[in-house]
């Protein structure tokens, strides 16, 4: 990805989204080449709830790359919580309140591991006043804009952003919404970098809150309860009441090794597994990977051929 994203916002007019009567979409991807493996609802439009962090944490993590800062000291400088940003209704974890300073790495993993509203939030806001902003936009708002903005540089044609969390909106409202072939580009495009590959694969993580001049310590615990098992590393949880259930999981094996004369080609085995509006995400899911490397083994076998299968 090139940086012209963080140069424009961009503003989509849309009239409607059909929310899903209750059935599961799901797909299984070869990561290394995008070949979908197996489908259902490939581009249905649904909510996709805290999988939304994803890009969250992307927008964040490209922006200290272009910024050519180094990420240790971009992602440990401080935010302080500001009096007039509203956190009602939002999951509260930690009880954040004004005037409390968290690091946005540590906001990230608050994010990512335990998929806290209010951490997105508060990185929204700081890092929105940042971004480039030519339609001097609210600050959550730019931010957003420019989760949008990814989105469409990664042919995510049936995706809208409308907060940096996934929560779901007041049912007068329009609702954020995306496919599980829009999320398993996301996730392609995540894996092509170290940052984000690294927080999600945290069983548990310490993290540190200022609050009156005191620094306490807390250890939080990653919602994605697969982790570890089957090769599983990532990806992330969500849940809300329009979006049911929902996962996102990739599990990688040890790359395939084949000698030919004196050539030696290697095959990295990733695959991505996305589960939309399900009522038990973690056994399905996991059925599902189990499922996608019997598909996958099968392909391989028969050569890893496109031809008759759809890529992302």
């Amino acid at each position: 990805m090139n940086g012209r994203r963080f140069f424009f916002c961009f503003s989509t007019l849309v009239l409607s989204v059909v929310l899903p009567s209750w059935g599961v979409d799901s797909i299984i991807v070869d990561n290394e080449t995008g070949t979908i493996l197996e489908e259902h609802g490939l581009n249905h439009q649904v909510p996709v709830a805290s999988l939304t962090k994803v890009a969250m944490a992307m927008v964040l993590l490209d922006w200290a790359d272009l910024e050519k800062k180094n990420h240790h000291e971009f992602l440990n400088q401080l935010v302080e919580v500001p009096s007039d940003l509203s956190l009602e209704g939002l999951t509260n974890h930690l009880g954040l309140q004004a005037g409390d300073r968290l690091t946005l790495r540590d906001l990230l993993y608050l994010a990512l591991l335990i998929s806290d509203n209010e951490a997105a939030l508060l990185i929204a806001n700081e890092v929105g006043k940042t971004l480039p902003n030519h339609h001097q936009l609210p600050p959550v708002d730019n931010f957003v804009a420019h989760m949008n903005a990814l989105a469409r540089e990664l042919n995510m044609r049936n995706t809208l952003f409308l907060n940096p969390s996934g929560q779901d909106r007041p049912s007068s409202q329009l609702q954020p919404y995306s496919t599980v072939a829009d999320m398993a580009r996301l996730v392609r495009y995540a894996y092509q970098k170290p940052g984000l590959p690294f927080y999600v694969a945290q069983q548990s993580r310490e993290i540190h809150l200022e609050r009156e001049g005191k620094t306490f310590a807390v250890t939080i615990h990653n919602s994605n309860i697969l982790l570890g098992r089957d090769f599983i590393d990532g990806v992330k949880t969500g849940l809300t009441p329009l979006a049911g259930e929902c996962l996102l999981l990739t599990s990688e094996h040890r790359p395939e090794v084949k000698r030919v004369g004196d050539t030696i080609y290697t095959a990295p085995r990733r695959i991505i597994v996305v589960l939309l509006h399900t009522k038990d995400r973690f056994q399905e899911g996991l059925k599902l990977l189990n499922h996608g490397w019997e598909l996958y083994d099968a392909w391989a076998a028969a050569g890893r051929l496109t031809k008759g299968h759809q890529t992302l």
